[in-house]
């Protein structure tokens, strides 16, 4: 009979904590008692320290159930907590380990009365929080018809933004969406009734869970002083990523012992958008007396040549505590390559696509696999002309951060409104874009369709102008929704022939009011609609813009999810959702001012450093190749040439090779003459060929 020896959660296996660490690993891992700052770079294996640092705590004698290990997502948490169990053999069963989040929900049901709530309190998530302000919205008789008030979503968002970041609330309304300002009062009105409803039930959102203990840490001394007492060491992964809220929250968790060590990277802080702080990282020697500070700056992912670059583009932010990350010695002959960062100058973003797709078919036939190769961009909208690329030439992608561009839901509505102009019998656009109409369901939209089609309307434009059959036996509501869709369409046609500048007409109606009403990121929406509207201008009709439209639609459809195997894909993703991920070659695109850095991000007060953090992120997902790619000339209505990014601009030449992408060229052959080369001018016509030719083309380093 076999046997299999379970381990006991009270052993402590054989570390070799010398033989598994290098020395800056080591030094934290045996000296960050007290308040400690861990500044851990880009694949320094700060998560190979926190782990060390448990199981050393373990072997000098301290209790599992008195240290707190703290991260932000499920899954750091759960890989984290598994690679203890792994170095231990076994879990320590009383160790308290899991997100801010889980953590807090079990501390608040511990001492639930102290806060004000039953034990059996209910966590709503982000739709049981929406139904209820929606709820809240409809009590306090708010008239959404003449002017449209911010949707559930809208309000949710900027509500828990302030609250994380501990800012009024009528200044992160000016903040976030100004178009919201002269309803700023009422959207407190029902942020005050939310507030008071979840009480009422005896409930709380997930952001209640770290306001409530937090309030309740710092008002009561005694509840404060039994947790803090409990736990005698504190561990935090990804400090940089705090908001204010969680940075007070760890103070007073630790305030008995004082033993609080977080590991961050102020050089990788990218989410202010979702109330992520710097200034906790920043300013965390200040906060804590007798801080020690640790620097982790060997890293184990990527090239010299890359970090190099990564190097000499940080240090221009002024807010940091400066770093230099190295390789050891075996690094780079274990990459097996030296090829140094290359910018890459495209003529235009279609240029830079074809660039791009080219040069992934040939970093697979040199062998690099198609799942390790990724495309990062600054906004979703960046990605578009990549995407036509690689669907004209087969090229499977996996899209991270977000939904393909014409499968999101604002793209298919303006789509909708052009097929009704290409015709007007196309019934799945019309209920498409009635729907989004205020007081306008699928019942009423079915009704208008019907009395469109039987007053058999000649154009669009006949249909919407006579308005009387449709408006009669309509509700108000409804009645409003109707006038409004009417609007847009107005502003539609006219607009002219344009496809482009119909779809710029339709973001300027009431369409637009819509997208600021309805969706937190509105602004990225009408960036997506703008590079839409870029895409049209190749298009001199809109029924062969729609039809165009149509077939890249379907193709994504088609493809949605890819094939099984992995492998079989490339990744397009955001570089906010690309971090803590890595890939043996990496582009960079859209690196123009305006573009990467973003132009709203150029205009605010600190924008510019969290815009190179974002570089900086985006440099360091490369282990051996890294392509820094942009378009000279822009290809919307504005007409202007892109200035080269300043993140660029800033690199000194020695820390990356040029490439020039040379045009298309002809190639003469007959049976009377040699094959010669013949290229073509800028205008792409050719300068020399005579008999038969076939194209060719090519890509050069200069």
């Amino acid at each position: 009979m076999k046997t299999f020896t379970l381990k006991s959660a009270g052993t402590t296996p054989h570390v070799d904590f010398i033989g598994d660490l290098n020395l800056e690993q080591l030094a934290v891992v045996k000296n960050a008692d007290g308040a400690s700052l861990v500044l851990a770079g880009a694949g320094s294996g700060k998560t190979r320290t926190i782990v060390y640092r448990v199981a050393y705590l373990l072997r000098q004698g301290v209790a599992p159930e008195n240290i707190l290990l703290l991260t932000f997502t499920n899954k750091a948490a759960s890989q984290m907590l598994s690679r203890v169990e792994y170095l231990l053999g076994a879990f320590p069963t009383r160790l308290t380990g899991g997100t801010f989040h889980h953590v807090a929900n079990m501390l608040l049901r511990r001492y639930a009365s102290a806060a004000g709530f039953g034990s059996n309190f209910t966590i709503l998530d982000q739709e049981d929080s929406r139904d209820l302000v929606n709820a809240c919205i409809k009590d306090a008789g708010i008239d959404t018809k003449g002017k449209r008030f911010p949707s559930a979503s809208v309000l949710q968002s900027i509500w828990s933004y302030a609250r994380n970041a501990r800012m009024p609330f009528a200044q992160v309304v000016e903040m976030k969406n100004e178009r919201l300002m002269n309803v700023s009062g009422k959207m407190e009105e029902v942020v005050a009734a939310y507030e008071a409803r979840k009480k009422t039930a005896n409930a709380m959102d997930f952001d209640d869970l770290l306001v409530r203990l937090t309030e309740l840490l710092a008002t009561n001394p005694g509840v404060r002083e039994r947790i803090a007492s409990q736990y005698q060491y504190v561990l935090v992964d990804e400090y940089q990523d705090t908001n204010r809220v969680q940075a007070d929250m760890l103070k007073l968790l630790s305030s008995v012992h004082k033993n609080l060590l977080v590991v961050g990277d102020d050089a990788q802080s990218i989410y202010s958008f979702r109330a992520a702080d710097i200034q906790n990282i920043l300013q965390f020697p200040k906060r804590f007396a007798d801080t020690k500070i640790f620097k982790l700056e060997t890293n184990y992912r990527s090239t010299s040549d890359i970090l190099h670059l990564a190097n000499e583009s940080i240090k221009w932010n002024a807010e940091q505590f400066p770093k230099v990350l190295k390789v050891p010695k075996t690094q780079d002959s274990k990459l097996k390559t030296h090829d140094k960062p290359t910018v890459v100058s495209a003529s235009t973003p279609d240029e830079e696509a074809q660039f791009i797709a080219e040069m992934i078919l040939k970093l697979r036939d040199e062998g690099t696999p198609l799942s390790e190769i990724a495309v990062l961009f600054r906004a979703t909208f960046h990605s578009q002309t990549l995407e036509f690329e690689l669907t004209k030439r087969d090229i499977p992608y996996d899209y991270r951060g977000g939904i393909r561009f014409f499968e999101r839901s604002h793209i298919k509505d303006v789509l909708s409104f052009m097929r009704i102009r290409a015709n007007l019998q196309d019934e799945v656009s019309w209920l498409r874009v009635l729907r989004i109409q205020t007081g306008i369901g699928t019942e009423t939209a079915s009704k208008i369709f019907g009395i469109v089609r039987d007053n058999a309307a000649e154009s669009l434009q006949h249909a919407v102008l006579s308005q009387h059959g449709v408006l009669q036996g309509l509700p108000e509501r409804a009645k409003a929704g109707w006038n409004d869709f009417s609007e847009s369409v107005q502003a539609m046609l006219t607009s002219g022939d344009s496809p482009a500048e119909s779809i710029r007409a339709i973001v300027k109606s009431p369409y637009g009011d819509y997208l600021d009403a309805e969706f937190p990121n509105a602004e990225e929406r009408r960036e997506d609609l703008e590079q839409l509207a870029t895409f049209a201008e190749k298009y001199d009709s809109i029924g062969g813009f729609v039809a165009e439209a149509a077939l890249h639609e379907g193709f994504g459809a088609e493809r949605q999810g890819g094939g099984d195997n992995e492998s079989e894909k490339i990744v397009l993703s955001t570089i906010h959702q690309a971090k803590g991920l890595e890939w043996d070659a990496v582009f960079v695109i859209h690196l123009f001012d305006g573009g990467f850095p973003n132009q709203r991000a150029m205009m605010e007060e600190n924008g510019i450093e969290e815009e190179r953090r974002l570089f900086y992120v985006a440099c360091t997902r490369a282990r051996k190749q890294l392509f820094l790619t942009h378009p000279i000339v822009g290809g919307g209505h504005e007409g202007y040439l892109h200035q080269q990014s300043q993140f660029l601009r800033e690199l000194p030449d020695e820390s990356y090779e040029s490439m020039q992408l040379r045009r298309e060229t002809t190639v003469w052959k007959d049976d009377s003459h040699e094959d010669e080369s013949v290229e073509r001018d800028a205008m792409g016509e050719v300068k020399k060929a005579t008999g038969d030719w076939r194209k060719k083309s090519f890509l050069r380093d200069v």
